[in-house]
């Protein structure tokens, strides 16, 4: 099994749980808590919130190089010294573009009214590269702000359950989304200490007739 997708000149490498590598004219990692064992240094870092299996500190200061930029959420961004701090709305353009998006659960709480991820706490991106839309759905419930997304070629999406959405849940969303390419992400994670629903045969189901390739992809790490 791959652990890439090629889109032209774009390629979207899982490197395992929420962490990608996207590379085009630009090096780009996006919640960089999982590496290679020799990870090249990157342009561009997106964290999409402060929770340690994100925002890893060490992980980062292995691929940042002095001409760096790190882009995140508030709380993120106090953990890694981030030059452009993000909130839902933002867009950063500078020599890529990056759109923030709302992130967050509606039915996910780790006590009574306490979601794991509070509306605002968190992030999505959308990464537009050569030519390229990438969506990085971080850690979220099916949301109604995702309707308002256009022209995604691939969405990068949690299906793992308990903290984020099921992986029928991600399919719900990506019917409305309507991505060319699904890749599921923050699941087989139990090698990184977190138990999570591992089943992905109902995001296929779920998919069947969309119109939408589901890319199943081969953690790196």
């Amino acid at each position: 099994m791959p652990s890439t997708l090629v889109l032209d000149n774009v390629e979207i490498t899982w490197l395992g749980h929420a962490s990608f590598l996207i590379k085009g004219s630009k090096v780009i990692y996006i919640d960089p808590f999982v590496l290679p064992s020799s990870p090249e240094k990157a342009d561009y870092i997106l964290v999409t919130h402060d929770h340690y299996d994100h925002c890893d500190a060490e992980k980062i200061k292995q691929v940042r190089k002095d001409s760096t930029i790190i882009i995140s959420s508030k709380a993120a961004a106090e953990k890694i010294q981030a030059q452009v701090v993000m909130k839902p709305g933002d867009v950063y353009k500078h020599g890529i573009e990056v759109e923030a998006v709302p992130a967050y659960n509606v039915d996910k709480f780790r006590s009574p009214d306490m979601p794991f991820h509070p509306k605002g706490a968190g992030l999505g991106f959308v990464v537009e590269i050569d030519g390229k839309r990438i969506y990085h759905a971080g850690d979220t419930d099916n949301i109604t702000e995702m309707h308002e997304l256009h022209r995604i070629d691939a969405a990068l999406m949690p299906v793992g359950g308990t903290y984020t959405m099921t992986a029928s849940e991600a399919g719900e969303a990506a019917a409305v989304i309507k991505p060319k390419f699904l890749i599921p992400m923050h699941y087989r994670s139990d090698k990184y200490g977190l138990q999570l629903d591992n089943d992905i045969s109902p995001l296929a189901k779920a998919l069947a007739g969309k119109g939408i390739v589901l890319k199943v992809l081969e953690p790196v790490a």
